[in-house]
Formats: C-alpha cells, structure tokens, sequence
C-alpha cells in the first residue's frame, strides 16, 4: 500500500526541513509526500526543491485557508491511505509510518489514530503538553474528547464516501470532519497508543483568546452540520480537559525514544 502525506505550507522555511526529514528518516518508504503551498514568499518551496526528496508533489498557488489547501493535497494524493503532518510538526520516531501501515494490513480498518505531545518552538524535544487520546466512545465525544487531528490516517475510501474537509471553517474544519467521521459513520478504527507525532505550541485554534472564542463558535456550527446535538456541557469540557494534558508525561519509554529519534536525526544544511 501505498501512504500519501499531505503538508499544508505558507512561509514554513523555519521549520520545513525538520518536517521533511522526519518523514524522510521513516522506516516505511512507500510514501508520497505532496506540499500544499499557499503562495510562499520566503525559501519554503526552494527548500523543497532541493531537499531530494523522491516522490513529492508540489502545489503552489493562492487557497482559501488550511482547509481548502490540504483538500487540493489530498485530491493529488494517489496513496491508498492519506495522513498530514503540518509544516511546523514531526514524527515522533523513525518506525510511525510502519505502526500505522502495519495497521491498515487489516482491510476492515478505516481509520487509524494516536497520540501527540506539543513541544516548544526552539526545542522540539521539551514536552509542553502530552495528549493522551484513549480509546473512542461517542460518549467521550459529548464530552469533549477528541483525538490529535495529526495523528489521524485514513483510507482514501472513506474520504470518497464522507467527503473533505469544509473550508466554511476557518479553524474547526478539523473538529467538524472528525465529528462526521466518528459521529456520523459506523467506520472501524484503531487506537495506537503511541506518540505518534510532535507539534510545536503556537497553533492558530489557541494562540489568543480571540482564537479560542472563534473556534467555540466554529465547534458549535460543527455540530449543527451534521445535525448532532451536544450535551450542554460539551463546550464546556472541551477546553477543561486540556487542563489535565498539562501536568501529564508520557511513559519514560516515550521520553528515552524520542529524545534519542531527535538526537540522531541527520538534518540537510540550512543552506539555501
């Protein structure tokens, strides 16, 4: 099987070698990375170019949002099984790709998830927060759970059959295609409990208050979409069961691969 990555890029050059050779460095090399570039003015789409990458694709041109650039990804994609890793995140260890495909030899998975841990803008290796996913109930979902939208792979079937994501959606387009995927299907997932993914803090759904009632406001409009009705409290514990992420650390086994998977990782020169 055949894995297509989908990178959503606009001015990345700081961080989008890091991203390219976390995928490079994977253990599985079936993979097909496509750059959705939102018409980058810095060196991002030069770095790619000379990054020696042997299967990529590379779009460029003006989007409408995130949302809209990582549907033009996927609609490239000829991979049976479609992730994203943004440009600003990486793999947390060097055998993530081959969990997850390891998974997808069972033909009745549809999706696959995991877990993720926010580290700091300058140093990838201090974790600032670790989300912890847990296994799915839709009762977890009334009450505010939702799994790391990096994690998630799924077959490029389900796609064709639920569709993309919304880009009425500035910032919760995610949120809404997970409530479709989770809520609104009767799909066959697997949970990897595994940090499968590093994503530095700084997020646009959480970098200003403003932000965050934006997205209060999106999440509730996700909802209404697909014609599901919340608990009152939903909106409520979404945001308190962050709180809890803040304190937690993941498994010292955890800790001891990805510091090591970060130690080791050979980045090409900044030199473009």
């Amino acid at each position: 099987m055949k894995l297509s990555i989908i990178t959503a890029t606009l001015n990345s050059d700081p961080t989008i070698e890091h991203t390219i050779t976390s995928i490079r460095n994977q253990t599985f090399k079936n993979v097909e990375h496509i750059f959705a570039d939102g018409g980058s003015t810095d060196s991002t789409l030069k770095i790619i170019d000379k990054s020696n990458l042997t299967n990529h694709k590379v779009l460029s041109g003006l989007d409408n949002g995130v949302y809209d650039a990582l549907n033009k990804g996927i609609s490239l994609a000829s991979g049976e099984i479609i992730g994203l890793l943004h440009s600003d995140d990486e793999y947390s260890y060097d055998t993530v790709l081959e969990d997850v495909m390891n998974i997808f030899k069972d033909q009745s998975i549809d999706y696959v998830y995991g877990d993720l841990v926010y580290v700091k803008k300058e140093d990838t290796s201090k974790i600032v927060r670790y989300w912890k996913s847990g296994y799915f109930k839709k009762s977890r979902m009334f009450r505010g759970w939702i799994p790391p939208h990096p994690t998630l792979f799924v077959r490029r079937s389900v796609l064709e059959k639920y569709g993309l994501y919304d880009t009425d959606f500035r910032i919760s387009g995610d949120y809404e295609y997970m409530l479709r995927l989770f809520l609104n299907s009767k799909l066959k997932y697997k949970y990897l409990p595994k940090v499968l993914v590093h994503m530095r803090t700084g997020g646009i759904s959480n970098k200003n208050l403003k932000s965050r009632v934006k997205a209060n406001i999106e999440d509730r409009l996700a909802w209404k979409k697909n014609k599901i009705s919340p608990r009152w409290y939903t909106f409520y514990l979404k945001p308190i069961r962050k709180i809890p992420q803040l304190f937690k650390s993941p498994p010292k086994a955890i800790l001891r691969n990805s510091k090591r998977y970060i130690r080791n990782k050979n980045y090409f020169p900044q030199s473009f």
